[in-house]
């Protein structure tokens, strides 16, 4: 038997006006997404120093304002006195101002503290929030971004280096090559080497720029470059040839720190495994059973015995990461 021609027509009219719809919605989402992608990509091709250029065009108010950016005064100095603080926020890259970054930490706390105490009511624990939430998560965060900051530079290094070969060989002078580097290169390499160009256009020397250069970084594998420049610059020399084999030293390292970093996955796999496990444990206990600790909780010997187990487990904490964490 044929189907009824005319309902099939009616049903189909009826659909048609929706699956229009939806492809339209779905070329629309993808055509933004699509946008979304090409200005990420061409974002990622230039360096925030050169974003920066194009807005204000003085190259004085870039330096001023890169430096203000990453924590620093406009004469390049710490805004905090808390050097090890001031340093580390430095070292991260964040783009944030440091006064909005502390503001930001004494909200957190405060957040903390009447999270705790309306959910606790114990002034313990509220302090304790309080450290978590306004102190211990955004140094962690901190300490996570500088050392995501130092594997991009040290990936970046060997091929500034070799830029920086390929410009002297076209007889182009040391700043010219730093320069260069600055222009042509992403960040963080970009930038950095941008304000090191920045500072001596500015009245700074080679040696006090390039020292300053190894502060902001702080990866290891600079040292080795300031140290080689500041020498050639004293006593002469193929500085083309130097920076060669030490771009060529710089990949050994790198491959060498993979070999390592691949050799001991097992070792840093059980150290965090033995390190969670505990917490994972109390609160699985603490969901299934929240009357577990009802019985002793009030026992004097429950505080003493709790924070003596959460010292002895942060001291195996402390001795599983040194015994897998190798530095090169």
């Amino acid at each position: 038997m044929l189907p009824d021609l005319e309902a099939v027509i009616h049903q189909t009219g009826y659909f048609v006006p929706i699956g229009l719809v939806a492809i339209a919605a779905f070329l629309v989402v993808e055509s933004m997404l699509l946008i979304w992608a090409d200005r990420r990509r061409k974002h990622g091709m230039i360096n925030q120093r050169l974003s920066v250029q194009a807005k204000t065009g003085n190259e004085q108010e870039v330096l001023f304002e890169l430096r203000r950016r990453r924590g620093l005064t406009a004469g390049g100095h710490y805004q905090l006195p808390f050097i090890a603080f001031n340093r580390l926020v430095l070292q991260s890259g964040i783009s944030i101002p440091i006064g909005r970054l502390m503001l930001l930490m004494v909200v957190s706390c405060a957040i903390g503290v009447l999270l705790a105490y309306s959910l606790t009511g114990s002034p313990f624990m509220s302090v304790a929030a309080a450290a978590i939430l306004g102190l211990i998560v955004p140094v962690a965060m901190l300490f996570a971004m500088r050392a995501r900051r130092r594997k991009l530079f040290e990936s970046q290094l060997p091929e500034a280096i070799d830029v920086m070969v390929r410009s002297l060989k076209a007889g182009h002078p040391l700043t010219v090559a730093i320069s260069v580097v600055a222009r042509e290169m992403t960040d963080p390499i970009g930038s950095e080497f941008g304000i090191v160009a920045d500072e001596m256009t500015y009245g700074l020397d080679l040696d006090s720029a390039l020292n300053n250069l190894r502060t902001r970084a702080g990866q290891s594998d600079l040292s080795f470059f300031v140290v080689a420049v500041s020498i050639q610059q004293k006593t002469g020399g193929n500085l083309a040839e130097i920076l060669t084999n030490l771009s060529r030293m710089v990949r050994e390292r790198a491959r060498m720190r993979r070999k390592i970093h691949s050799l001991s996955s097992e070792g840093r796999f059980s150290a965090w495994a033995l390190s969670l496990i505990p917490c994972f444990l109390f609160g699985f206990i603490m969901l299934t059973t929240p009357s577990y600790f009802k019985d002793v909780e009030s026992d004097p010997l429950f505080m003493q015995a709790v924070y003596v187990g959460l010292g002895l487990w942060l001291m195996g904490v402390y001795v599983m990461r040194r015994m897998v964490n190798f530095r090169i």
